[in-house]
């Protein structure tokens, strides 16, 4: 079903505003330049204009926390088949970029500057070269797209390819323009499509074992030890690291893996996630927020009333745990930056069987 935007200005009676319209896309596509968070806070541009090896020219180019590229195309003049059949083609030539060519692309957007110390500087974490454009996603900037094409869309994000719609209409409202957005699936899900293309880059694949990649990093806002003793594991921060907890539910077993460390946990899921205004934990002195004891605490009070800032926490029961300075770690296991993901290649497998010996865990 296609979707429509509308927007009323608050009072008795309520007055809806003006649908509008921008003088050209390139405006839309020069105010996302000036402030990506107008298309995702999760994505770092990296790439305008650019120029395929076939001859067309990529509207714009941007990378995750996990270093997949995101490929934005605006619909401009083009029919809504046009734009993903062209989206598509232009993936194609997208999905074979290598570090250099990739490094190349952002110095001719940002002269003078470095990609490895910009991703640093934007998510904190190291751009690693092995990870980076090993998996992508394809999002469609529209203000509508016609029935045929939304279920096209659907149908490729259903069979694992990354593409989402980001529509976007304007509206009237005291001499000014107003914008707004609305995604035609949950980011989420997309991302889930890209996390499991990730670890599987151009590799084998085999069907997924039931066992859930967990990543528990940056020790600045979370503590592995808190996590422990109170049974959970958090991702926050951004929606880009707190959404794929969406895919636990209870029962599900998860793998604890601490970024550069190694595994330090192997658990079952007992409650759906949780936004850190509700999450509870039981102390010496009875059940309390957890937000009032946890040793970042007063990290997850500033963005609670934040949706797309706030920790987000999924109790967990351990079945075995050790601390980082025990993890488990050596060649050939699995690692991703993705909070949760489901692996679907052999590494994985070979990952899972390693840890239920090193941590003595049988079947689920």
């Amino acid at each position: 079903m296609p979707i429509h935007h509308a927007i009323w200005q608050v009072g008795q009676p309520a007055s809806q505003l003006k649908p509008s319209k921008l003088s050209s896309e390139a405006l839309l596509e020069n105010m996302i330049v000036q402030d990506p968070r107008i298309l995702s806070p999760a994505w770092m541009l990296i790439g305008q204009q650019e120029i395929t090896a076939h001859g067309g020219r990529i509207d714009l180019l941007a990378i995750a926390p996990d270093g997949s590229l995101v490929l934005v195309e605006l619909k401009r003049d083009r029919t809504p088949r046009e734009i993903v059949a062209q989206a598509l083609d232009y993936a194609s030539w997208v999905t074979e970029l290598g570090a250099d060519r990739i490094t190349q692309i952002y110095a001719r957007f940002k002269p003078g500057q470095s990609l490895e110390q910009d991703f640093q500087q934007r998510f904190g974490t190291a751009l690693d070269e092995d990870s980076l454009n090993q998996a992508h996603q394809i999002v469609i900037v529209a203000a509508e797209l016609d029935p045929s094409t939304e279920r096209i869309v659907k149908y490729l994000n259903d069979r694992g390819i990354g593409i989402n719609v980001l529509f976007f209409q304007v509206f009237e409202h005291g001499g000014q323009q107003l914008l707004s957005r609305a995604w035609l699936i949950d980011p989420s899900e997309a991302q889930a499509n890209v996390a499991v293309t990730t670890a599987n880059p151009k590799g084998a694949k085999e069907p997924w074992n039931g066992e859930f990649y967990v990543s528990f990093g940056d020790e600045s806002s979370r503590s592995w030890d808190d996590a422990r003793r109170y049974g959970f594991i958090s991702g926050g921060g951004g929606s880009w690291y707190s959404k794929t907890l969406k895919q636990l539910n209870p029962g599900d077993r998860v793998w604890v893996n601490t970024p550069k460390r190694g595994y330090v946990g192997v658990g079952l899921v007992t409650e759906a996630v949780q936004p850190a205004s509700e999450f509870t934990v039981e102390t010496d002195a009875g059940e309390r927020l957890a937000m009032d004891v946890l040793k970042h605490g007063e990290q997850y009070k500033a963005t609670a009333d934040d949706p797309e800032l706030s920790e987000y926490f999924v109790r967990v029961k351990w079945l075995h745990t050790v601390p980082t300075a025990q993890a488990f770690n050596e060649l050939g296991l699995f690692g991703n930056q993705n909070t949760v993901c489901q692996p679907t290649s052999p590494k994985w497998r070979h990952t899972v069987d390693r840890l239920k010996s090193a941590f003595g865990v049988g079947e689920a």
